[in-house]
């Protein structure tokens, strides 16, 4: 039986006046409502030390029993990003060439997308993200992650609102199956890939679709 966590003091909370957590909270949402997703990425450098920033922010995600089952891995390298775009496409032409369901190509064909990914190369960062069904303990017994999928979740939309916090665009990325990132990137066979997420400035003039957010009324239901 592990044995219960020591408990601490909570000294990191910061409790604010009414008016302020509503300033707080309108510009927050203000300042997400303003993040989108682009397809066109400049080739501008990207400091490390952000995406280190924004990462450890990814990192304070809450998990099941805190067993944090995410491994985030960066590529920078061109040669590595143009295997990971390659492979990439090869899943997609599989995928809109007769894997895709009607109804899914329905509703990406709005969108113009296809299986050509030249973000993958043209961006600065890519970051692989891949989920732990289990860990081993240092006395070398496996250990079962728990809410893998939903803590993983949370982390992504962490970094996602991290990037965009720090002036960068990030795109989701999901070739399906994405078997190859554990292949061109090392990682073992019991991590699963999550998501690839591409993360740089957009290219200059880039346009975006004119897409309709919902409303809060049509996603909120009050008891």
């Amino acid at each position: 039986m592990t044995p219960p966590l020591k408990l601490i003091a909570y000294t990191a909370y910061r409790e604010y006046p009414v008016r302020e957590m509503r300033r707080r909270a309108r510009e927050f949402a203000a300042d997400m409502q303003r993040r989108r997703t682009v397809r066109d990425f400049s080739s501008r450098p990207v400091p490390r030390k952000i995406i280190e920033d924004c990462l450890r922010a990814a990192g304070s995600s809450p998990s099941g029993a805190n067993r944090q089952p995410w491994h985030f891995v960066v590529v920078g390298d061109r040669k590595l990003k143009h295997r990971i775009r390659e492979a990439a496409e090869q899943e997609e032409a599989r995928f809109y060439g007769g894997r895709a369901p009607n109804d899914w190509l329905e509703a990406l064909a709005p969108l113009g997308t296809d299986a050509r990914k030249p973000f993958l190369e043209a961006a600065p960062w890519l970051i692989a993200i891949f989920s732990q069904s289990h860990t081993d303990a240092p006395d070398g017994r496996r250990r079962l992650n728990y809410y893998v999928s939903e803590s993983v979740g949370i982390a992504t939309g962490m970094l996602l609102s991290a990037l965009h916090h720090a002036g960068l665009c990030g795109l989701t990325h999901t070739p399906s199956p994405m078997g190859f990132l554990n292949r061109i990137l090392g990682r073992p066979a019991s991590e699963k890939p999550f998501l690839l997420l591409v993360v740089g400035y957009p290219m200059d003039g880039v346009r975006i679709p004119n897409l309709r957010r919902k409303p809060l009324s049509e996603i909120v239901t009050w008891r």
